[in-house]
């Protein structure tokens, strides 16, 4: 008996904590109802089929509850292996993919045929309806050429890079978006957009998230990553960011590599209209439930 009693304890207890978490979680499902959160899906979470099942549940619950997402996703890593799967060589400078004719072929297939849809699909199995677009369906994003410099560690003499068929927005045409969600679906978009010269560019899937959120006026715009957020020097995590903070961090190094062009992403997005941008670890599960719902949050705010 008294085992029985223990377990019911047990259980009013497990249903209090549920119950409490609900009551905290009110005042942002009433501030964010009929918000729009542009979410940047990628990184270790989509070769893993849990997170990703985790993601969509998010997704779908984020609009059931009468938020407006977009998602855009990535896929370096897919098309990295494809091309190898199909004997195309890749050539990087400073990171960056040299996308030729072949290779824009390639990325343009990885990213909105397979990726595109198999993220469609994890929705569905979460229970929600999704839509897959790419930048080009609709006018949604006007791509231009991106222009690089790269410095000779000898001479150090700046000369002008040719990164192929790699594109940045330059104009963004949210109808698509407006009509989807509208209709109760989900956007997925694939960072895929067509320039003024009809030729198909890749797109960086953070700096397309970021234009579109800005485009739009999110209320939020999610880079999900692999790591926790922004982290001080003793490796804590900053919770609370503004631009001129950033600035700061980067000058000091405390923020450095692969950081430097998210955080620029975020901070362009929030000055150009995005209410707050949100760098955070896609590894966690359910980390963008914990940053909307909870007072205590889950990885770095960018606002201005």
């Amino acid at each position: 008996m008294a085992t029985n009693i223990d377990q019911t304890d047990s259980y009013r207890t497990s249903m209090l904590a549920k119950a409490e978490t609900l009551t905290e979680a009110l005042p942002y499902l009433q501030r964010y109802a009929g918000k729009t959160f542009v979410v940047k899906y990628g990184g270790h979470a989509m070769g893993d089929p849990e997170a990703a099942r985790d993601f969509a549940e998010d997704i779908v619950l984020l609009k059931a509850v009468g938020v407006n997402p977009v998602v855009v996703h990535g896929g370096g890593p897919q098309i990295g292996a494809m091309l190898k799967k199909l004997g195309v060589e890749s050539t990087f400078v400073d990171g960056l993919r040299v996308t030729d004719a072949a290779t824009a072929e390639v990325a343009e297939m990885v990213l909105s045929g397979k990726i595109n849809k198999e993220l469609v699909g994890w929705i569905a199995g979460a229970g929600g309806k999704a839509i897959g677009i790419s930048g080009k369906d609709a006018g949604l994003v006007t791509a231009t050429k991106v222009e690089r410099t790269t410095k000779d560690p000898e001479s150090a003499i700046e000369r002008a890079v040719d990164l192929g068929f790699v594109g940045e927005p330059s104009a963004i045409d949210p109808t698509i978006l407006h009509t989807v969600s509208a209709a109760g679906f989900i956007p997925v978009v694939a960072p895929i957009g067509v320039g003024e010269d009809g030729h198909t560019y890749n797109i960086n899937a953070d700096t397309m998230a970021g234009a579109i959120a800005a485009k739009l006026g999110a209320s939020r715009l999610f880079l999900l990553t692999d790591v926790a957020g922004v982290l001080d020097k003793d490796k804590r995590l900053l919770t609370d960011l503004t631009p001129d903070d950033i600035a700061g961090l980067t000058a000091d190094g405390t923020i450095s590599g692969g950081m430097i062009p998210k955080l620029e992403t975020c901070v362009h997005a929030v000055e150009a209209g995005c209410e707050a941008a949100v760098v955070l670890d896609g590894r966690v599960p359910h980390a963008m439930l914990l940053e909307i719902f909870t007072a205590r949050g889950a990885g770095t705010l960018i606002h201005r």
